[in-house]
């Protein structure tokens, strides 16, 4: 497994550029939110593997009013994303303003499944042209993301399923899971064939692993155990020093061999 940080969330004291800096010189990818505002030209002198990025900056994936904008600001940001090396760019159920749903729908209806499926579809379309993937993220509906319609982690993995392209893929979101699902051993074991990455922080809290009620351990365990090569991104608040939080991480996802003694 490649472990990677969302650089959004960590050295929050720092200019953005130099929490990348020290977070590749940590060892670990980088995850970005927005790349509009950034300067990718710094970005890219750091060295830095970029894990992943958001792909879209407006409409609703499961709106056929928007669902077109969707497509087409992913493709404006396509470049951005060759540009930094970043292979996966990451959708969500609907459209997200300052981590709020721009349009609140409280109840999904059948129009919006096969608008997402189709969406969903076109966007792997595009990704398979540009090489790059869409991975759909999975939300909250309960703390953070209010109004978020199809945004379990069983509905993304249902609209993925059903958009049935390989460069339309989960980002599978352990946080938003347990918030809403729980039963994470089961969900990841579930959800191998169709992930593109997944991200981890702990509950209460949307801090680091270690800090609250996930068995990350065992997690990390499950996937060892069902040959998950992919990345393991922490999409978290520090809880304290950033430093302290990475290597929490880190230590998380570092798992012994099979028949490895542990001393103690």
């Amino acid at each position: 497994m490649r472990l990677a940080v969302c650089a959004e969330m960590v050295f929050t004291d720092l200019p953005f550029t130099e929490r990348v800096r020290r977070l590749h010189e940590a060892g670990f990818d980088v995850e970005l939110w927005d790349s509009r505002p950034k300067d990718i030209g710094a970005l890219k002198a750091t060295g830095a593997v970029f894990s992943s990025m958001t792909g879209y900056s407006s409409g609703s994936l499961v709106d056929p009013d928007t669902a077109d904008e969707v497509v087409r600001t992913a493709e404006t940001l396509i470049p951005t994303a060759l540009e930094l090396g970043v292979s996966r760019l990451v959708v969500h159920p609907a459209e997200l303003v300052d981590g709020h749903a721009a349009r609140p729908v409280y109840r999904s209806s059948g129009h919006m499944w096969a608008t997402g499926a189709r969406t969903l579809e076109r966007l792997g379309k595009l990704g398979e042209k540009h090489g790059v993937t869409f991975c759909l993220e999975n939300l909250n509906t309960i703390r953070d993301h209010p109004g978020i319609p199809l945004a379990r982690a069983k509905d993304t993995l249902a609209l993925v399923q059903a958009a049935g392209h390989p460069n339309a893929r989960l980002m599978l979101d352990l946080y938003h899971a347990q918030m809403g699902e729980g039963n994470l051993v089961e969900l990841v074991r579930t959800a191998l064939p169709y992930l593109g990455e997944i991200q981890v922080a702990d509950v209460p809290g949307r801090c680091e692993p270690g800090t609250g009620e996930i068995n990350y351990a065992a997690v990390a365990r499950a996937l060892a155990d069902a040959g998950y090569e992919g990345t393991v991104g922490m999409e978290a608040w520090a809880s304290g020093d950033s430093y302290a939080a990475l290597e929490a991480f880190r230590a998380a996802f570092t798992v012994p061999a099979p028949n490895m003694r542990v001393e103690v």
